[in-house]
């Protein structure tokens, strides 16, 4: 099962797919968190602290800001939750980095993991245009991930003011 948490920021996504694996781990499935943000700033050191506080410590976690397929690929078995928070800090990454072809390598990799996977991503399509080139780039490449991811998951849930709404259900 692949699901996809959609939404935009600060509405909850994050708690709600941690929510979701929780509810897998309780079902026995153990769980590792794939943290893709770099604290370049204190606001990030705070935001990744609160993520961090908010984990039970039985999780594991592994960090990859890059390399997101690599890591997926060597962490997954059948018996685990692979939860991924979140694609578009690591979208952020690689464009800054010019890795576009970890983009592809990760749309490789998604549908032959074993295990349960939830990845959750921003929806930054509904605001204004950006006023510069590079942020522009940033919200089309992030709607085209989350179209691509979408085709691939089995689920796909939208959170909107801390309230899920199925948008996708293999079900």
């Amino acid at each position: 099962m692949r699901e996809l948490v959609i939404g935009g920021a600060r509405s909850g996504k994050s708690a709600y797919a941690e929510k979701q694996a929780l509810a897998h781990q309780h079902n026995g499935l153990g769980v590792i968190y794939f943290a893709t943000a770099e604290a370049h700033d204190d606001e990030m050191v705070a935001r990744i602290a609160h993520h961090r506080t908010r984990r039970p410590a039985n999780w594991r976690t592994v960090e990859e800001p890059l390399l997101l397929a690599d890591a997926l690929r060597r962490e997954a078995v059948p018996d685990a939750c692979l939860l991924v928070d979140c694609l578009t800090l690591w979208l952020t990454n690689v464009l800054l980095a010019e890795r576009a072809a970890e983009i592809d390598r990760l749309l490789e990799v998604l549908p032959a993991l074993p295990g349960q996977l939830i990845l959750v991503s921003n929806e930054v399509g509904w605001s204004i245009v950006p006023e510069n080139a590079l942020a522009r780039r940033f919200r089309d490449e992030q709607g085209r991930l989350n179209q691509r991811v979408a085709a691939i998951a089995d689920k796909v849930t939208l959170v909107a003011a801390g309230l899920p709404l199925c948008l996708k259900s293999s079900d």
